[in-house]
């Protein structure tokens, strides 16, 4: 996945703007905040090299990990078509972007504290509505069709999330780092807002208990193309990057649910194919093997993420 080419394109004029010796450096401080999930350490990069560093080496992945879900929250809805969205702490409006494209009649406004990333978002999504405020010092959030809150959440208190879905007319989207971290929250999320009769959408294949127990995490992954920029602020060699990620979708109303999701990379075998899924009764191996040639088929191009086998 790569971000739309004009978006791209910006990126790389703001980056020439700063210098690459400058920009390095401060998307080593920036890598190292989230990594180390102290937000707090981004305030010591000069805002215009902050901005640039984040373009650089986030947005790319925000923007295919928001992506790879609202595809997903695209096919569950069906012909609930959301005509409006609210992507809560847009930042520099990766999530905006991804649900463009998933969702390119739709109304978009985006809700962002910090101003220079606002400006950025607002570059290449003019006719998108843009909010200056922190949800913190918000008591409602205007309604909207479908809310997101892209890797924005655990920033927030804990509570915010339950105005995050009363602002939600048909679905509620949240992304967070796949990490044991990220997942606990997503969990916490998941129990109070099936407790709120929330319908699950996605990833999930059932309402019921998570079946994924500590030290273990529920997580997705989604496939960056590294830009030649990318590469040489990274030192990587590869040109493509994985970015991990945990996320839950409810909704309003009740939709059509998969009898399972792949919750592992499928492992290839000699002469068979070993796929973890998890089902509405808990986490199921199975071993598909060459002797079931329908089955088989459909494992060999199944990936992690993707509908589990019937």
């Amino acid at each position: 996945m790569q971000l739309p080419p004009t978006v791209r394109r910006s990126i790389e004029s703001r980056a020439e703007a700063v210098g690459f010796a400058p920009l390095a450096r401060a998307a080593a401080l920036l890598s190292d905040a989230y990594r180390e999930q102290r937000p707090q350490d981004l305030a010591q990069i000069p805002a215009e090299l902050r901005t640039a560093a984040y373009l650089a080496i986030r947005m790319p992945a925000t923007y295919a990990a928001a992506l790879h879900v609202l595809s997903e929250v695209r096919r569950r809805l069906g012909d609930r078509v959301p005509a409006s969205v609210l992507d809560v702490g847009a930042g520099t409006g990766a999530a905006s972007l991804a649900a463009r494209a998933s969702f390119p009649d739709a109304a978009v406004t985006m809700l962002e504290r910090d101003g220079d990333f606002a400006r950025a978002a607002a570059e290449w999504l003019p006719d998108a509505a843009l909010l200056s405020g922190d949800i913190a010092r918000m008591k409602e959030l205007p309604p909207h069709d479908l809310v997101i809150a892209a890797y924005s959440a655990g920033e927030m208190d804990p509570s915010a999330v339950w105005r995050l879905w009363d602002a939600a007319r048909v679905a509620l989207v949240l992304i967070e780092p796949g990490t044991p971290r990220g997942f606990a929250a997503i969990a916490q999320w998941r129990a109070g807002l099936v407790a709120r009769e929330a319908a699950m959408l996605a990833p999930c294949p059932g309402s019921g208990p998570c079946p994924i127990q500590n030290p273990d995490w529920c997580h997705f992954a989604a496939r960056v193309e590294r830009s030649s920029l990318h590469r040489r602020l990274k030192a990587a060699d590869l040109n493509y990057e994985d970015e991990k990620f945990s996320y839950l979708a409810v909704a309003r109303h009740p939709v059509e649910l998969p009898a399972a999701r792949i919750v592992r990379r499928p492992e290839p075998r000699p002469g068979l194919i070993r796929i973890a899924q998890c089902t509405p009764t808990g986490i199921e191996w199975r071993n598909v093997t060459r002797r079931d040639r329908a089955a088989f088929r459909q494992a060999r191009h199944a990936g992690w993420g993707d509908e589990g086998l019937g």
